[in-house]
């Protein structure tokens, strides 16, 4: 019997630029498109995907069907910290002396990341959510966590310091490119988005190419969460910058966007408006719901997500308080909604 041979799962997308999907393992994504640049220094990479070895095999066999030997990179732009997306970046630096480049915002997450002992994360978690409300089944684990001094078995625990930083609005130093960083805060406090700002290779209508990350997906929202220092007392909104950066992408009228997950696409106005869209009937729902006083978990419970509340899994849940506390955050900033005085755990009303 032959055996099955499977071919790396590349795309080229003409002048310079190839995408690899790199799995991300137990995940409902199923992988990040790794993008590969070529430059008169040597090749570069947007992201580097999940640190697994199913993932770095995934990724070297990509770069060989490419032509490009791991050891061949130069460098890695990342367009934010999220493990499916910088999981690889140490070893691919390891393996090749590239330099990581990354928007300060997120380096800042990276250090801080690397700097915490568990305990305190496990305690952050734990006041975060009992003030959000979180039933005392919820947050037992984490409490377990926190007291026993339990390692975090979660990935990115790690990650890699970058070398550069990303200077938004100014062009990156690839030579024979012209990649020009957008900042676009929303997903993450320092994501970023890069306009390669060429001819299309197949000479489609607009400004060039978007490598969207998470920012722009054809086919999904990514999870606008709350992204705060622990040590920080500033109040975010980081659906109101997601907005605002939708729009900003919007503006440039790339011809094409290559984003980090689903596919490649076309007409960003147009998804632009789906997604802006989107959030304004959320948050309209939302509204609705907020008629009696809700604690943030009660709003998550309520809100509709891709399958019934007491289905959702643990962490799940938690990701989903987040993006709820994210969405009512937005409503107090526009006047239409207010903390209700004196509320422990804390609760907000409609204005």
């Amino acid at each position: 019997m032959t055996p099955q041979v499977t071919e790396p799962p590349v795309t080229e997308h003409g002048g310079g630029v190839w995408s690899i999907k790199v799995p991300i393992p137990d995940n409902p994504l199923g992988f990040t498109l790794v993008h590969l640049l070529d430059t008169d220094a040597g090749p570069v990479l947007v992201d580097t995907g999940w640190d697994d070895p199913a993932s770095w095999d995934t990724l070297v066999a990509g770069l060989a069907a490419c032509g490009v030997a791991v050891a061949d990179v130069h460098g890695v732009v990342i367009t934010h910290h999220h493990p499916d997306h910088h999981g690889l970046s140490g070893q691919v630096r390891d393996a090749s002396g590239a330099w990581i480049a990354m928007h300060d915002a997120d380096a800042s997450v990276v250090r801080r990341t690397r700097s915490n002992p568990p305990d305190r994360w496990y305690a952050y978690l734990v006041d975060k959510l009992t003030a959000a409300g979180a039933p005392p089944d919820h947050v037992a684990p984490l409490i377990r966590a926190r007291d026993e001094g339990r390692p975090r078995k979660l990935p990115g625990l790690a990650p890699a310091l970058p070398d550069r930083s990303i200077t938004p609005g100014e062009l990156l130093a690839l030579p024979g490119r012209r990649l020009r960083a957008i900042w676009t805060p929303g997903h993450t406090p320092g994501h970023v988005c890069l306009h390669l700002e060429e001819d299309h290779p197949a000479g489609l209508r607009g400004n060039g190419r978007l490598f969207s990350g998470d920012h722009l997906l054809p086919g999904i929202t990514p999870h606008i969460g709350l992204y705060e220092d622990p040590d920080s007392e500033t109040v975010t909104d980081p659906l109101g910058d997601y907005l605002d950066s939708l729009e900003r992408v919007a503006r440039l009228d790339p011809a094409e966007i290559l984003p980090a997950h689903q596919r490649t696409f076309t007409d960003a106005p147009a998804r632009v408006d789906e997604l802006l869209t989107h959030h304004e009937e959320r948050l309209t729902g939302l509204l609705a719901l907020l008629a009696e006083p809700l604690t943030p978990w009660r709003i998550a419970a309520r809100m509709e997500w891709n399958r019934p509340w007491d289905e959702i899994p643990y962490g799940s849940r938690t990701i989903a308080v987040s993006e709820a506390e994210a969405h009512v955050r937005r409503l107090v900033k526009l006047g239409r909604a207010e903390v209700v005085p004196g509320s422990d755990p804390v609760a907000f009303v409609a204005v």
